[in-house]
């Protein structure tokens, strides 16, 4: 499965990317959504997994720019942000409008379940 990997952090993204590669997954990594949406243009990914505090415009912002996106509508995207969950709770917009299937609260989220929440999603129909 390809990954598209939203991180701004160098050495977090530096784990991830290499534990999602031992798990089989080929992973494009942005630390920004400029890049991401660049990324993503060269090749759809099958998933993202989104930090949603980005430089620049952030993971929301980033979300709207994506779904506005024919062929980027049924990508299953995934935040595994330090944001807490109770602010996510209230983010309704982030599961309806903008179709977040799940979202991980880094401090709780080990790399294996990581690795399991994304092999486990549905890529979107080619």
């Amino acid at each position: 499965m390809h990954v598209l990997l939203i991180e701004p952090d160098k050495l977090q993204a530096d784990v991830y990317v290499q534990a999602l590669q031992r798990n089989g997954h080929t992973v494009a990594h942005a630390v920004s959504a400029q890049g991401a949406v660049h990324l993503a243009d060269e090749q759809t990914p099958d998933v993202v997994v989104l930090e949603l505090q980005l430089p620049g415009h952030n993971g929301v912002e980033f979300l709207y720019e994506f779904r506005s996106y024919h062929e980027w509508l049924e990508v299953p995207v995934m935040v595994h942000s330090f944001v807490p969950p109770y602010e996510l709770a209230r983010a309704v917009t982030l599961t309806k409008e903008l179709g977040v299937v799940c979202t991980l609260y880094k401090p709780e989220t080990s790399l294996q379940n990581l690795c399991a929440v994304v092999a486990a999603a549905k890529p979107a129909a080619s």
